[in-house]
Parts: structure tokens; sequence; C-alpha cells
């Protein structure tokens, strides 16, 4: 115990991070071993193809060590997406902010943005084109679904707006940022016209609704 909280004091005075125990970092290595062998599974068949047995075998880990850390397979595509997503939205925020002085322009960039990567990143657009064909239960996740991803995009949206707009009311910030990240994901799923185009529509529809 002492030598833990030494470590602790001497990490806090020199900025280094503080090692985590042995079982702590086996864990996070082997959730990270499994999200890995779940997207790569999920990317070269469908979510719809993927069990844990595979995921599993894929980590090479134990069954049992999936279902202890992730629960089920929901769970496991939960947290699959939840990881991928993260890191989609740090993109969209990096074109956010601090983004360009017109708020139009800036939010046009930022929904061009999730457009181009969603045909970059392998995990979504996997979703996505078996979405297309009617298909693949982890395409909820991605969409309306009360759930910490929808969620994060409106939040991180919504933010970005109340820092434009200060003086809108908050119901009406709620309801742009609301119309933005449906109508961005729906694109997504049954896109319609080029990108380019898509994105200055729906800036400008969203924005229509602050004036």
């Amino acid at each position: 115990m002492a030598a833990a909280r030494h470590r602790i004091e001497v990490a806090a005075l020199t900025g280094d991070p503080v090692p985590d125990p042995p079982r702590v970092a086996w864990r996070k290595q082997m959730r990270q071993r499994v999200l890995d062998a779940a997207r790569d599974l999920t990317c070269e068949a469908g979510w719809d193809q993927v069990s844990l047995l595979a995921v599993a075998a894929r980590a090479e880990v134990s069954r049992p060590s999936v279902y202890k850390e992730f629960g089920n397979r929901a769970g496991l595509g939960r947290a699959l997406v939840v990881r991928e997503t993260q890191q989609f939205l740090a993109g969209v925020a990096d074109a956010l902010y601090p983004g360009v002085p017109d708020s139009h322009a800036c939010l046009q960039a930022a929904i061009l943005y999730v457009l181009q990567e969603a045909d970059n990143q392998p995990l979504i657009r996997a979703v996505i084109t078996a979405a297309r064909k009617g298909s693949d239960s982890l395409l909820p996740y991605l969409t309306a679904r009360a759930d910490p991803i929808f969620d994060a995009g409106q939040t991180l949206v919504q933010g970005w707006l109340a820092t434009r707009y200060p003086h809108q009311h908050t119901e009406s910030v709620q309801m742009a940022a609301d119309v933005i990240v449906r109508m961005t994901i729906s694109h997504l799923i049954l896109p319609t016209d080029e990108q380019h185009l898509t994105a200055q529509r729906l800036a400008t529809a969203a924005l229509k609704l602050l004036q």
C-alpha cells in the first residue's frame, strides 16, 4: 500500500502517468484486443455474422473473459461502436473548433467531414453498406436510439451552437442540434446528392432555425 501511494505521489510531482496494477493493465489490453477483433470481423463479414466465440478466438482470449467484460453480444456491439464513434467525433470537433469565423461555413465543413469520413472509416462503412442492403443489427447504435453515441453527437453540436449563438434560447439550440445530427445520419444511410451539396443544404436548413 505504501509503495503504491509513493508511486502516485511521485507521478503527481513529475507529471508521469501512474502505471496500472498488473490485473488492470491486463484487462485493458484484453478489452482492446477483443474490440479490435470485433471490429475486424465486422468489417470482413458484417456484424450479423459476428459471434462471441469467433471474437474470442480472433483475440486469443477465452470466451468467458469476453462475457465477463462485455456481458453479451449486444454489450460488445455497444462498446465497439462507442469506441469507434468517440474517435470519429474527435474529428468532427476538430472541424468545429476553432473553425472559421463564418458559422455556416464552419458547420458545412463539419457535416462534410462526417459524410466523407464515413466512407473512410472501415467499421462505419461496413455498417452503413449493410444497412443500405436492409441488414445489419449494429446500425441502431449509429442512429436515433437513446444512446451515448447519439447523445454525444448532439452534445458536441449543441455546445458549438451555444458558443456561436449565445443569445438564443436553449430550446432553439437543442432543436437545431437535434436536426443537424438526425439529418446528417439520415444522409449517411440514404444519400441523395453530392456530399458537398448535402452539407451546404443541411447547414443552411439547421441555422435557419436560429435566425
